[in-house]
């Protein structure tokens, strides 16, 4: 069973508010870049399936996409 506590309970180690800070950034700019990735891997392989593109074509635009996408995101 849980303890009633009348005074004020020890929460443990203060927040390292600037480590938090750093790994929230880091988190945005995974997702950040994941979802770029994903787009761009979207794209090419429609861009391959259904136009008659081919593989190295569809290839060459993944890599521009993400090259691009890298820029603009920055």
């Amino acid at each position: 069973m849980a303890e009633h506590h009348s005074g004020p309970v020890d929460v443990g180690a203060p927040m390292d508010y600037p480590e938090h800070e750093k790994t929230y950034l880091m988190f945005l700019s995974a997702s950040k870049y994941g979802t770029l990735f994903c787009v761009a891997l979207l794209i090419a392989m429609a861009a391959g399936f259904f136009t008659t593109m081919g593989l190295i074509s569809s290839i060459v635009l993944f890599i521009l996409i993400n090259v691009a996408g890298f820029f603009f995101l920055r």
